[in-house]
């Protein structure tokens, strides 16, 4: 049987006890969590003891983390600016690393980190954990839809994606605060191009109106963003491909457009996100991970495919289910195969990367107004 792997969670707040902690614990013959950062336990067993019951070593600062030699797995869950310096220690201490997105706030620091991971034969995975929403996974397979099917798109020419919401004022927290990878564009930007990129690849051009819409806070912390990706051409019949990203600070609908895919034979909208965050925050235990209804959408907030037929003059309407669950535990899964067995990556660094190299250019559109070459 192979040995789990020692894993220690830097951050004990929304990111490790929502998104990293549940999926470690509820693949024990894959991981152990060893341990975790917490600076100031509040508790003699902390915050992964409040939660979840579970007695794990506490580490009060990242050189005692670092110097383990038990801890084979950094999670790196701890704010944007601390991202490149945290990964840049844990590789150097010849340890595996998993980090949250945004991975780094530049690209020269991503491709740095990705050439060190190499040089020292580790590990370096991003956290592009919506890859596996369920509403994207549902996408994914009716974009490859056959054209002979009756849900075919045909040639897409545009993609809208979208992640909306309303909040008047700030959190409270560091995000609000001009650090580097500050604002919604590293925040929330990172999914929608990741998700872009998956899909059709790099853009030729890159357009983007970034700014700091409710006008508080910092006026360098952006809390809304609208990006262009222009294709010269898209995945079929060689017609140009518009792709919009875009978040709203100040959205009043619920649920929120999610996806707008027009084609040259129908057109499909999806209303509301994947449900695995609002489950993750209230589960009881991590089993709870492994057992429905977890990531399953409601029929509610399936998506809907309205088709032009051969008369050019009929249209039909119906439902594209979301038919597989989210599951953000495959992510981990291919992480303890690479890291156990040499496994392809699925997420890989250098896509990771990329998605900073295009948030900097969109930053530089935005900031300079003008159309940017990809």
């Amino acid at each position: 049987m192979v040995r789990p792997i020692n894993t220690c969670v830097l951050g004990v707040g929304l990111s490790g006890l929502t998104f990293h902690i549940p999926f470690i614990l509820a693949l024990p013959d894959v991981f152990a969590l060893q341990s975790v950062l917490e600076r100031k336990p509040s508790t003699p067993g902390g915050k992964v003891k409040e939660r979840f019951g579970v007695d794990v070593k506490i580490h009060t600062s990242l050189d005692d983390v670092l110097a383990d030699p038990q801890v084979e797995l950094v999670i790196v869950g701890t704010p944007n600016d601390t991202h490149y310096s945290f990964v840049k220690a844990a590789l150097n201490a010849g340890k595996h690393v998993l980090v949250d997105k945004p991975v780094t706030a530049t690209f020269e620091e991503a491709k740095e980190l990705g050439e060190l991971a190499k040089s020292k034969n580790l590990v370096l995975y991003a956290f592009h954990n919506r890859r596996w929403d369920s509403d994207f996974l549902a996408l994914k397979k009716l974009l490859s839809e056959p054209e002979t099917s009756r849900y075919s798109l045909g040639a897409i020419t545009e993609f809208e994606s979208h992640f909306d919401r309303y909040r008047k004022g700030l959190k409270g927290t560091w995000k609000d605060q001009p650090l580097p990878a500050a604002g919604l564009t590293f925040d929330l930007g990172s999914h929608l191009i990741d998700q872009a990129l998956c899909l059709f690849g790099r853009p030729s051009r890159i357009t983007a109106f970034i700014q700091n819409l409710r006008g508080v806070g910092n006026p360098e912390v952006d809390d809304s963003f609208t990006i262009f990706m222009h294709y010269n051409t898209g995945p079929r019949d060689n017609l140009p491909l518009t792709v919009i990203l875009r978040s709203h600070i100040l959205s009043v609908r619920s649920p929120q457009v999610r996806y707008i895919v027009r084609g040259t034979q129908g057109t499909f909208v999806k209303y509301g996100i994947d449900v695995q965050e609002d489950q993750l925050k209230v589960i009881s235990t991590p089993k709870a991970i492994l057992e429905e209804p977890y990531g399953l959408e409601q029929e509610e907030i399936w998506g809907t495919v309205e088709r032009i037929e051969a008369d050019e003059l009929t249209v039909t309407k119906a439902k594209w289910r979301s038919r597989e669950a989210g599951g953000y535990i495959e992510l981990f899964k291919n992480l303890g195969l690479a890291i156990r067995e040499g496994a392809e990556l699925v997420v890989k660094w250098e896509e990771a990367s990329t998605v900073i190299e295009m948030i900097e250019l969109a930053h530089e559109s935005a900031k300079e107004g003008r159309t940017v070459v990809t």
